[in-house]
């Protein structure tokens, strides 16, 4: 082997191994960052982080063992996705929907879902019917268990409807809205209803099994309404214990360790009224 050929790989080797180790860094993050807001959505659509609820980036990282530069990241990917919004000089925060944006999700959503079931009416294989027919016996397992879990799996029920599409577009855009959505009902519904929902979920994979599409349009239409209609003009009161106490679970799960009470910090829950408007017309709540 010449002079210069070895000197050639010996100064390619070094590079090479900088940039994988550079590579596989920026993966970690990326799973990280992913791992995160998996968690704090979850945590969002269980009802668990309430709406105006504040998400400091030090707690944040506190909670789930990671610098601030990470949870900024995904603090601004749920931003992106409407969960959490920025006030000036206050930082971030669980989104707050307005009762009028409440209404036009819920018409979004109802136009989004009958394309769904258009889309699946006839076309499903027995394998993807088995798939819905044993979220449902989820649901149903989970009926008399806590309530959020039984919110969390209606809602995934309509999330595993638009996966078996295979649509990216209809994907995305249905599970933004499902989550916004579950926001304005944590706000502004009555107490959820599962046999209700079991039962029109029964409906509608029956609907499509059976590829009648207009049966299947009509009673997610007619599930959808009767989601929406739970709605109230006036906002619940809201009981909002420490963001450490409310995110440990989901902390544990992301992070797979335990988490033990005497590591949390805790504060006295606080209830929230509501107060005036601010200056884009949305409802403000004080302590």
């Amino acid at each position: 082997m010449s002079t210069a050929l070895r000197a050639e790989r010996n100064r390619a080797k070094p590079r090479f191994r900088q940039t994988t180790m550079k590579g596989s860094g920026k993966r970690s993050e990326e799973d990280r960052i992913s791992s995160i807001c998996d968690a704090l959505r979850q945590a969002i659509i269980e009802q668990a982080l309430k709406p105006g609820t504040k998400l400091p980036e030090d707690s944040l990282g506190e909670c789930f063992g990671v610098g601030r530069t990470i949870a900024r990241q995904a603090l601004a990917r749920l931003t992106a996705e409407g969960l959490v919004e920025h006030r000036r000089n206050k930082g971030a925060e669980v989104a707050t929907p307005s009762w009028e944006e409440a209404r036009d999700l819920f018409d979004l959503r109802i136009s989004l879902e009958r394309l769904v079931v258009s889309r699946l009416a006839g076309n499903l294989t027995p394998e993807q019917i088995a798939i819905l027919r044993q979220h449902i016996a989820k649901e149903e397992a989970a009926r008399n268990g806590r309530e959020e879990s039984s919110v969390r799996l209606a809602t995934e029920f309509h999330t595993v409807l638009v996966e078996l599409t295979g649509s990216p577009v209809l994907i995305r855009y249905v599970q933004e809205v499902c989550r916004r959505c579950g926001l304005t009902l944590t706000l502004y519904a009555r107490p959820h209803s599962s046999d209700c929902a079991i039962s029109e979920h029964i409906d509608i994979v029956n609907a499509l099994e059976k590829g009648d599409a207009e049966a299947a349009m009509r009673i997610m239409s007619h599930h959808l309404e009767g989601v929406a209609d739970r709605a109230l003009i006036s906002p619940t009161r809201i009981q909002k214990p420490s963001l450490m106490e409310i995110l440990a679970p989901y902390a544990q799960a992301c992070n797979g360790t335990k988490v033990h009470g005497s590591d949390l910090k805790t504060s006295k829950p606080a209830i929230l009224h509501a107060g005036s408007r601010d200056d884009r017309g949305q409802k403000v709540y004080r302590s």
